[in-house]
């Protein structure tokens, strides 16, 4: 190597280019160093569907209204269905038995006492006859305890008694002696319109009845019903110690259950 000649020294040229140093702090080493700017992005539309919010907010108050219209249908098929079961066993029960009301007759009448009391009140003893008939082939009739008979002059009872307890069976007929006794206030002057309408010979009396039975169709003895009875009697005296004629009659009878 002569001294003329100058070595330079050669560089790398594998190596990877420098970058020039630029000072921190720097526009150019911010840029460098920091992200570019990321666009913003647009915010979330709400996506809702009308139609099936809609079709699911009525369809729940549909499927209530059906429940409760298909209840009320089962509700009032099985009350039908039970009328209808228990209209065919009455009507069986009614074609096997062929249930008759009873009959009742008031025979005569018999006023052991009338008169008046210390205390002017209006005291009576009747004796009265009753005819019971029972027309039913099958059918018995039990003759409960509380069983009773009034007798009645306009708005005044005289007199009231008890009805025997007693079975009456199949097409039988009873023959009842009632005894009935009272005693009524204001007896001068319920005396004295007796007194007067003696004279006219035609006494307008009332006799209620109200008698509780139960009745029995072949071995079954049913619940008890109440029979209730209303006669109009016209007599043409009340003197007493003698069977009274009874001019007119009008009887109505009535069962209630």
């Amino acid at each position: 190597m002569t001294d003329g000649q100058k070595i330079h020294p050669t560089g790398d040229v594998e190596a990877l280019p420098t970058s020039p140093l630029v000072p921190p702090g720097s526009a150019i080493s911010d840029k460098a160093t920091t992200h570019p700017p990321s666009r913003p992005l647009p915010p979330p539309q709400l996506r809702t569907n009308f139609p099936a919010a809609i079709h699911s907010a009525t369809e729940a108050p549909k499927t209530r209204r059906s429940c409760c219209c298909k209840c009320i249908c089962w509700t009032i098929g099985i009350i039908f269905l039970a009328l209808i079961v228990i209209s065919a066993i009455i009507g069986i029960l009614y074609l096997i038995f062929q249930p008759k009301i009873p009959k009742y007759s008031v025979d005569s009448l018999k006023i052991s006492d009338l008169r008046l009391t210390f205390d002017m009140s209006l005291y009576a003893e009747f004796d009265v006859k009753i005819t019971a008939n029972n027309p039913n082939k099958k059918i018995g009739i039990y003759y409960e305890k509380g069983g009773s008979l009034r007798v009645w002059y306009g708005d005044s009872e005289l007199c009231a008694g008890s009805i025997p307890k007693f079975y009456q069976g199949h097409r039988n007929v009873t023959k009842l002696d009632v005894s009935l006794s009272g005693q009524t206030q204001y007896g001068r002057s319920l005396m004295s319109a007796l007194q007067e309408q003696q004279q006219t010979g035609r006494i307008p009396l009332d006799l209620k009845v109200e008698a509780p039975v139960s009745v029995k169709l072949g071995r079954l003895k049913l619940r008890k019903v109440r029979i209730f009875g209303d006669c109009i009697l016209l007599v043409d005296s009340l003197s007493t110690d003698n069977f009274i004629s009874i001019k007119a009659r009008n009887c109505k009878f009535r069962l209630k259950l």
